[in-house]
């Protein structure tokens, strides 16, 4: 284990709680910066004329900070301003605070007054803003103002780096780690939009420079994993084009780092908004083309693309040859290993994950001329993913459950499927996904031979309110 630069190997840090405030989530981030740095308390204590004891008590919240402090720390850690943007959230929410503001309701403000009268703040509507609770609000302003320790373009001029440095692709890595997580909880458009841009283009930047060879696969892989997490959030937002680019791209970084499971993760993301937009041809040649040496790939690696697999097989009317690579899915996501086991990118995938994606396969053989036993069996695996996704994949279950209500209303059941529909919608109007909302789409086109009963008149309300 290497010692932090500037003093003795250090403890094992202590978990920061950062939804207690905005200020102690500042303290976590400045601990963020100092690791990346790899500095010790006391060394950038040194910097910024303060004792280790008193560095480390501010980033645990239990010592003042104040506006100039927080910019000497910008500055010795080399942060681009982020620790300073960030303060100001600080300062804002402390403003309200003591004004008596209604903590519930208020908004961490991000721009000027003419963007909050314009309805946005940020960039992200109010409305979507007012769905969150505090502490979702405080971590939604804290990414756009700084995404944690990725939130700056590279610097130009004489500041900017000649080659690349480690620091830079772990600010990439938490670029990914933070908007994967945040486009599986509250969708793709919205504050992933806000953030791809900036971020992408960082990136893009590493790959400019001189790059040392021991460094060579790490930059790749991480790059090439930014940009398929943000070409599977433009794939959310239907933005088709921009996301086959950032996925072609991912899968290109991939291929440069020589890494096998990237390279399975974005094809199987381009195989599943090929077959989204119609083209399941094209989807079912990608997912193919990611089993290539599938003897490279996990169980889970390979499950997950012959489950894209079955879906382009079912859209294209090839119901027994769908239902023979959901087969092999199962068969195969049998032999996989603990979750711990898996890169980053593949930790979405655990068993409710593998029942969604096989259910969605099955609700697509049942549309696709399938039987009564595909009905049930598609309704059971997808009833198990609404069960078993937690709060963080809450798109997922929101996909999971619209689908079961529009095969219960398909097949007959439109009462089962609106209290289905009720709790979906639920979902569904939380998030900031135009995926999800098209699957609302099709449920209601399902609905539509049912409209005249009384006890859907509600439902239909509710799913214009959401389409709306």
């Amino acid at each position: 284990m290497e010692k932090p630069k500037g003093g003795a190997m250090a403890q094992r840090p202590v978990p920061l709680d950062e939804n207690h405030s905005a200020r102690a989530w500042w303290g976590k981030e400045l601990r963020n910066w100092r690791r990346v740095r790899q500095l010790s308390s006391k060394a950038l204590g040194d910097l910024v004329q303060l004792s280790a004891t008193y560095v480390e008590r501010i980033e645990k919240n239990q010592r003042r900070c104040n506006a100039q402090l927080a910019a000497k720390f910008d500055v010795a850690l080399d942060a681009g301003d982020a620790l300073t943007r960030l303060w100001r959230h600080v300062e804002q929410e402390e403003q309200r605070e003591s004004s008596h503001a209604d903590k519930s309701a208020a908004l961490p403000l991000a721009g000027g007054m003419e963007d909050w009268l314009s309805g946005r703040v940020g960039g992200i509507p109010v409305a979507y803003l007012e769905r969150m609770s505090a502490v979702d609000r405080r971590k939604l302003m804290t990414l756009l103002g700084g995404l944690g320790v990725a939130a700056t373009a590279l610097p130009t001029g004489p500041a900017r780096p000649r080659q690349v440095r480690a620091e830079d692709i772990q600010q990439v890595r938490a670029a990914s780690t933070t908007l994967s997580r945040w486009d599986a909880r509250f969708g793709g458009d919205g504050l992933v939009q806000s953030a791809a841009e900036g971020e992408m283009a960082r990136a893009r930047a590493l790959l400019e420079l001189s790059c040392p060879p021991s460094l060579r696969h790490d930059l790749f892989t991480d790059v090439g994993r930014l940009a398929i997490v943000l070409g599977a959030a433009a794939f959310d937002r239907l933005q088709h084009d921009e996301a086959a680019a950032l996925l072609e791209l991912g899968r290109q970084c991939a291929e440069e780092a020589d890494n096998w499971s990237l390279r399975a993760s974005a094809l199987n993301w381009h195989a599943r908004q090929e077959i989204w937009r119609g083209r399941p041809e094209k989807g079912l040649t990608l997912a193919e083309v990611g089993l290539v040496r599938s003897d490279r790939l996990t169980p889970r690696e390979q499950a997950m693309l012959h489950n894209a697999r079955a879906r382009a097989l079912a859209k294209m009317r090839q119901t027994k040859e769908a239902r023979a690579a959901i087969g092999l899915s199962d068969d195969i996501v049998a032999q996989a290993k603990s979750l711990r086991d898996e890169a980053p990118w593949m930790l979405f995938y655990d068993h409710a994950q593998h029942l969604g994606d096989t259910g969605h396969a099955l609700f697509d053989v049942a549309m696709s001329g399938g039987d009564r036993a595909d009905v049930e069996l598609a309704r059971h695996r997808l009833e198990g993913a609404v069960d078993g996704h937690t709060p963080e994949f809450a798109r997922s279950r929101a996909l999971s459950a619209t689908k079961v209500a529009t095969l219960l209303m398909s097949t007959g059941e439109p009462e089962r499927a609106v209290a289905v529909a009720t709790k979906a919608l639920d979902e569904v109007g939380r998030l900031r996904s135009r995926r999800a909302a098209a699957d609302v789409a099709s449920l209601a086109k399902a609905a539509a031979p049912f409209s005249r009963r009384p006890e859907l008149a509600e439902l239909r309300a509710r799913i214009g309110t959401v389409l709306a």
